[in-house]
């Protein structure tokens, strides 16, 4: 058993360009591996290399229908990126939260000040 992350796996299965494109295909529904290299520029061994890794990250799943086998999206197969992705904005959002509070509190400050004298400016 690994020690890397659901996430992990994705991101790593994602790496390739050619993984990407081959969920985009995924998207419209299940596939057959034939169908799926029609569309690419590479053979039906490579398709199915790439599914097999698209498989064990989670991401993609299979069925055999007769002798064919149908590839389709994994219905939770993106659940953990996304809440990775969430954590990551929300840790952003919120740092970026917290500076504009800083400004508008120094901004605010600043003008609750009453102006300076000639005297007393340096």
């Amino acid at each position: 058993m690994s020690n890397q992350s659901a996430a992990e796996s994705a991101f790593d299965a994602l790496g390739d360009p050619m993984r990407r494109r081959l969920l985009e295909l995924l998207h419209t529904g299940p596939r057959p591996v034939g169908e799926l290299a029609a569309q690419l520029p590479i053979g039906r061994p490579a398709v199915s290399k790439h599914l097999r890794v698209l498989e064990g990250a989670g991401l993609v799943e299979h069925r055999s229908q007769g002798t064919r086998n149908l590839y389709a999206l994994a219905p939770d197969g993106l659940a953990d990126v996304q809440q990775w992705l969430v954590g990551l904005w929300d840790t952003a959002l919120a740092a970026f939260a917290g500076y504009i509070e800083d400004y508008a509190r120094t901004e605010h400050d600043q003008h609750d000040q009453p102006p300076q004298s000639r005297e007393e400016r340096p």
